[in-house]
């Protein structure tokens, strides 16, 4: 097998052991490239479905097309797509682009109180009819015990420090000091009852496999990622008013390949544009530690 044949096998099987080892078991899709994937993964793993809930969390200050995007994946692929917000901190304008608080303390409540609130079923959560094709409250709060992601650990600092199956604590927290080993392709998913697990199957993916797995699988990403004319594109999605393009002329998958494989972004780091990760001192390793991806 060639290297993308090898994390694709991996990754599938990392799915398919934490399917069999979890109960009530979810999958966050943030819209971006490598949530994306993933979720193309799951479908393999799976024999072209995904038997598990989709989890977004929306911060009500997403680019717009990342909506529309999600919304038209979702409807196409029968997707059981479930939505959770911090509707209170939204409605009350307690936000870092409504003037109120810093980005920091908007990404806690928007991002890392959302997820926590949401995947313990506390909050409201919304799902899509697929009859109506509209999102209606979910009548089903109970809490997933375990949530797969898309983090890779060459993307930011604080994910190299991660496991294939991360324990947290009842409270979504995460003690990176106490973490299992993972050695030998041997998992751990025997933990304590409470233990909130985090599995992630793109653990040893990089950007350029990712890019070169995309281009290979033909997969559809929302267009934000390719230049439309301005010289421009999206390395990294995020909110709008905290996340910047980067400097690029590609314009499909194929030129995003060969210009990762020019060393254009060799010393600049992928998730450069996201405000939010300066002000964490150029990491995400605060924010992380409260649970947000």
């Amino acid at each position: 097998m060639n290297q993308l044949d090898q994390l694709e096998s991996k990754s599938i099987h990392i799915l398919r052991e934490a399917y069999r080892e979890f109960g009530n078991l979810c999958m966050l899709w943030s819209i971006g490239k490598d949530s994306t994937v993933m979720l193309w993964l799951a479908r393999k793993a799976f024999f072209g479905h995904c038997p598990l809930p989709l989890v977004h969390v929306d911060t009500s200050f997403k680019i717009p097309k990342m909506i529309t995007y999600r919304d038209n994946l979702a409807r196409k692929w029968k997707l059981n797509m479930v939505v959770g917000q911090n509707k209170e901190a939204i409605a009350n304008k307690q936000t870092f682009p409504d003037g109120a608080i810093t980005r920091l303390q908007c990404c806690k409540a928007l991002k890392s109180e959302a997820l926590k609130h949401t995947l313990s079923g506390e909050w409201e959560r919304m799902r899509l009819n697929h009859t109506t094709g509209e999102y209606e409250v979910d009548t089903n709060q109970e809490p997933y015990t375990g949530v797969i992601v898309g983090v890779r650990s060459d993307e930011e600092g604080s994910r190299s420090k991660e496991r294939y199956f991360s324990p947290r604590d009842r409270q979504n927290d995460w003690d990176v000091d106490d973490q299992p080993p993972e050695l030998w392709n041997q998992y751990k998913t025997d933990f304590a009852p409470g233990t909130h697990v985090r599995i992630h199957p793109l653990l040893d993916w990089t950007e350029l496999n990712l890019w070169e797995y995309i281009q290979r699988e033909n997969i559809p990403l929302v267009d934000l990622y390719f230049d439309r004319g301005e010289g421009t594109r999206y390395r990294s999605l995020g909110c709008g008013p905290c996340t910047s393009c980067v400097e690029s002329t590609a314009k499909n998958v194929d030129e995003v390949v060969e210009e990762i494989r020019s060393g254009k972004f060799a010393n600049i780091a992928e998730r450069s544009g996201r405000a939010q990760d300066k002000d964490d001192g150029g990491g995400l390793e605060t924010l992380r530690r409260d649970g947000y991806m």
